[in-house]
């Protein structure tokens, strides 16, 4: 063996490694497969929370979706939690995201000279990346499972708003055709023309869509023009039936004027004979009777004349209003007239035979007071006490009736008096009676 110098042995150590032989090659190399198969698992771990980093980012994105259909639709307290509580997840998710990002920007894995120490840094960091990113998608998954309800509620409602919308926009053309009809046909129809023009920037507010005005505010103002339409079509097409029964109402409320005229006329004759009679007191209050019949009628007739003109000028609303305050006064005329030859005829009959008025009215007390006496053997207070009362007011009433000028409206309108009294008695016996059988049952 040939020594050599040291200075040569040194010089020479370079090749002996470069040639591969020797131990050197082992010690040297063990390191360097180290870092690769390092760099590889950190490949892997950057690989999978890409894929984890991909799923949540696109979960987020559907659920940002529901979370939009929701809050276009619902405006209640736990939608509003939903919206925040979104809010606050995805600032989570921003931050495990940010990490990510951080790791992977970090880290260069295709460098030559990756060492070990790195990609074992590298791969430690990426996967914890991937684990917050994981955990981050689960804490995502359940929130979206408990918008499960609102979501299906505002999945609902916008299902109904594309019909809703269609259907309020046909029924704004049913009452635009219908309008047509009737003008067609000689009538003008301007009030419900303003009715059908007053629903145009509603129907640009639906046009707009829900995108600018809400679901529900759409949803509602569908609702509301569907209605108004459907009105405007409706009264349209009764238009010209409605036109021939102002026609009918004014022949028929003129007729009943004239004949009110008349008969208001036969209403002096009926005080003569009650004046002639009886006593003021049966007959004062009906002296005014002939002077507001009059007035009445006068008023009514200038009423058909307003009425008529606002048929005439197809002023609907107007001609109906004055149709019904012209049949008000005359109902009120025709019972001021009836009332005078009403109380003459029942005044006649009393003086002729009071005992029936009187027969009349005991025969409604003893019927009072033998239900008030059933199944008990003395009666309640309560009911004895008005009955007891009527049995003395009839016999006063009677009694009044002696003398040179009996009062016989007094008596009629103390007997009516009584019967009432009497019957209000034996309606709180009956629905007493009533209560306590519903109770024992």
């Amino acid at each position: 063996m040939v020594l050599l110098p040291v200075p040569l042995l040194v010089a020479a150590l370079p090749t002996a490694l470069a040639s591969g032989g020797g131990g050197g090659r082992r010690w040297f190399g063990g390191g360097r497969g180290g870092s690769e198969q390092q760099r590889a698992a950190a490949q892997a771990a950057k690989d999978a929370a890409a894929e984890s980093f991909y799923e949540l980012d696109t979960a987020q994105r559907d659920l940002r979706i529901s979370i939009e259909t929701i809050s276009a639709v619902d405006s209640s307290p736990r939608a509003r939690k939903a919206l925040d509580d979104f809010a606050a997840l995805g600032r989570r998710i921003d931050e495990v995201s940010g990490a990510y990002i951080t790791a992977v920007d970090a880290h260069d894995l295709d460098r030559h000279d990756l060492d070990l120490a790195t990609a074992t840094r590298a791969h430690n960091e990426l996967t914890l990346a991937k684990d917050k990113l994981d955990r981050a998608r689960e804490e995502l998954d359940r929130f979206a499972a408990g918008l499960g309800p609102l979501l299906e509620g505002a999945e609902t409602q916008l299902a109904r708003l594309a019909p809703a919308v269609e259907r309020a926009k046909q029924a704004l053309l049913a009452a635009s055709e219908a309008l047509d009809t009737v003008r067609g046909s000689g009538l003008r129809a301007d009030d419900l023309a303003a009715r059908l023009a007053a629903l145009s920037p509603e129907l640009t507010r639906m046009n707009e869509g829900a995108g600018r005005h809400g679901v529900s505010e759409t949803l509602q103002r569908a609702d509301r023009v569907l209605r108004e339409a459907e009105g405007v079509r409706r009264d349209a097409e009764r238009l010209p039936e409605r036109a021939q029964e102002i026609d009918r109402r004014l022949v028929s409320l003129r007729t009943r004027a004239q004949a009110l005229t008349n008969r208001a006329g036969s209403v002096e004759p009926v005080l003569s004979e009650l004046r002639r009679r009886f006593s003021a007191a049966c007959w004062q209050d009906l002296q005014s009777v002939p002077a507001q019949a009059g007035e009445n009628v006068r008023q009514a007739e200038a009423k058909l004349a307003e009425a008529s003109r606002a048929r005439e000028e197809q002023r609907w609303p107007d001609a109906t209003a004055l149709l019904s305050t012209v049949r008000a006064l005359l109902n009120d005329t025709d019972e001021a007239v009836s009332a005078a030859g009403d109380r003459l005829q029942r005044l006649t009959a009393v003086q002729k035979d009071p005992q029936q008025e009187v027969d009349r009215t005991r025969f409604a007390v003893r019927d009072a007071q033998r239900l008030a006496m059933a199944g008990r053997s003395t009666p309640d207070p309560r009911h004895a006490g008005p009955l007891d009362d009527a049995v003395g007011r009839i016999d006063r009433a009677l009694a009044g009736l002696e003398g040179h000028h009996p009062d016989y409206w007094h008596f009629l309108t103390e007997m009516e008096t009584v019967r009432e009294t009497v019957a209000r008695v034996v309606t709180e016996i009956r629905e007493e009676r009533a209560g306590g059988s519903r109770l024992r049952r």
